[in-house]
């Protein structure tokens, strides 16, 4: 295995796929087939200036940087080996959010990243306008609150973009975007893989004499899995790699966001299947037979990275609020004088929940650190809620805040689900919150009452799945999908765990269900009342 994968290194059989997620920007290399063979990543965290969540393009550079720095290093360690160039490369990045630039290319106001909610009202008048959902966080949305807002920098735009965009666009010269996060950007129509011409002609009506340009003009040009998206230039090489060592021309594929590389890594790429990504954010991606009879508020239409209509539920949070409890549990460890490993605190903690009622026993909690538009709550307000009669106990509140986790999910999966009569062959779960064995797995089957896949591979995440879509681009076969390069050529015979809903937690999570949605104008009061 060791000098399978030199062999690789040496001779360029190899992809790379670098993502940035929210708190790390993470490389991994992969050999000829797709198996990760060296890694490394840079830890970050988004600022909160002027009522806006961002990253400079500092430490969006720097980030790359020793992101990349840290896999050579890796390679250098493990094979002996002097990285020098890939096979392929790729870059992906959380979703959507706004980037604009002038014709200088300098960056017109700082980067308003998905965790954004500020533009609320355009998305409601875009939806209105389309007939088709338009959420805040999407790059569209952004755009035209910045016009409602009479921003001054609008009317210098030249081109936007999206983070993966911008880092793709930084090293090959090129503003393209893969399908999966153009659709995101604005409206697509699966049937031509291109914008939505109607809704275009719409939107440009709609701004007509208060910006100087069309939209479509500005937005990057679309294109799909498998696709030649450029090659690195000297320039991009030198940047990524300052020490000199990697040479130019490497192909690049697509830039995707976290939902298409998601897809990838968990295989959930054909029609009727899905995935759900739970960890600082949780959501579902069901790839659909159909368009739905009608746009919910609740979810998001975008595509896969191959263009074929997905079903999204996107809920802001997920484990920060678990997280912040987990670590309150580990200071009274340490307080007791006992040192326990973060990994085996949660561990008991999970497992502990196992021992609660299947209904929490009547306890309640919301998991907001940040606001949620599932479920209509427009500001971080976590909260643990329980009444006399409750049976509080350390396995039902570990319960609680688990169930918590998929709440929102669940209200927007409902109407996929029961309401829309969304059929699933599978599903597969990946993220932190399934690295505990069974738990968090066999909570998700209950919430929504289906199978739920973990496979090994998972853990790898959105890197691997954006490291496969640059293998793909150079080893694919003449006609062959991306869906039967996933099936033959990356996960045949890879392992996984599927557990089947219990009835029980079926039972018990619609009773806690009904109770989390009943109980939402608590948290909507604690917003208009907790102002500090």
């Amino acid at each position: 295995m060791q000098e399978k994968a030199k062999l690789c290194i040496e001779k360029g059989a190899t992809a790379l796929g670098i993502e940035f997620g929210s708190t790390r920007i993470k490389a991994i290399l992969v050999d000829e087939d797709n198996t990760p063979i060296a890694s490394g990543s840079h830890e970050w965290e988004n600022q909160h200036i002027n009522g806006i969540w961002t990253y400079s393009l500092d430490a969006i550079r720097e980030g790359l940087q020793d992101c990349y720095a840290k896999l050579a290093e890796d390679v250098k360690e493990k094979y002996g080996v002097t990285l020098t160039t890939v096979g392929a490369m790729g870059f992906s990045a959380m979703m959507h959010g706004y980037m604009v630039f002038d014709k200088d290319d300098r960056l017109l106001v700082p980067f308003r990243t998905w965790r954004n909610n500020t533009a609320a009202e355009a998305g409601k008048k875009l939806t209105e306008l389309f007939n088709y959902h338009i959420p805040a966080r999407w790059s569209v949305a952004h755009l035209y609150q910045a016009i409602l807002n009479g921003e001054e920098h609008v009317k210098d735009i030249v081109f936007q973009t999206t983070l993966e965009g911008y880092v793709h666009w930084m090293l090959t010269g090129r503003n393209v975007i893969g399908i999966g996060e153009a659709s995101g950007m604005f409206p697509v129509d699966p049937a031509t893989r291109q914008y939505d011409t109607g809704m275009l002609k719409k939107f440009n009506d709609l701004v007509a004499g208060k910006v100087p340009f069309k939209v479509e003009d500005i937005l990057p040009e679309i294109l799909v899995a498998g696709e030649d998206a450029g090659k690195l230039t000297p320039e991009g090489a030198k940047f990524l790699d300052p020490t000199g060592n990697l040479q130019p021309g490497i192909p690049l594929c697509p830039p995707e966001g976290d939902v298409g590389t998601g897809m990838v890594a968990t295989n959930s790429v054909r029609v009727r299947t899905g995935n759900v990504s739970a960890g600082t954010s949780v959501f579902a991606m069901i790839v659909l037979e159909k368009p739905l009879s009608r746009p919910h508020d609740e979810i998001d239409l975008v595509t896969s990275p191959v263009g074929d209509l997905v079903g999204m539920v996107h809920c802001n949070n997920c484990t920060s609020d678990i997280n912040g409890w987990v670590n309150m549990f580990g200071e009274f460890a340490q307080l007791a004088g006992v040192d326990i490993p973060k990994w085996k605190l949660y561990d008991m903690l999970y497992f502990k929940s196992e021992e609660g009622d299947k209904d929490c026993g009547g306890l309640l909690s919301y998991n907001y650190v940040s606001n949620e538009h599932v479920t209509q709550v427009e500001k971080g307000r976590p909260l643990f809620v329980r009444t006399a009669e409750g049976k509080f106990n350390l396995a039902n509140f570990m319960r609680t805040h688990l169930y918590s986790a998929f709440g929102a999910l669940k209200v927007g999966c409902d109407i996929m689900l029961k309401e829309e009569g969304v059929k699933l062959d599978r599903i597969t779960g990946h993220g932190g919150l399934f690295k505990t064995e069974r738990v968090g797995q066999s909570y998700l089957a209950a919430a929504i009452n289906a199978p739920v896949t973990v496979m090994k591979t998972a853990g790898e995440g959105g890197a691997w799945g954006m490291a496969i879509l640059a293998n793909y681009l150079i080893t694919k076969k003449e006609g062959e999908t991306l869906e039967s390069y996933l099936d033959n050529r990356v996960f045949a015979g890879q392992e996984g765990v599927t557990l089947a809903p219990d009835p029980e937690n079926v039972a018990g999570f619609e009773e806690f269900g009904k109770r989390y949605v009943e109980g939402l104008p608590i948290v909507r009061e604690a917003t208009r009342s907790l102002k500090y």
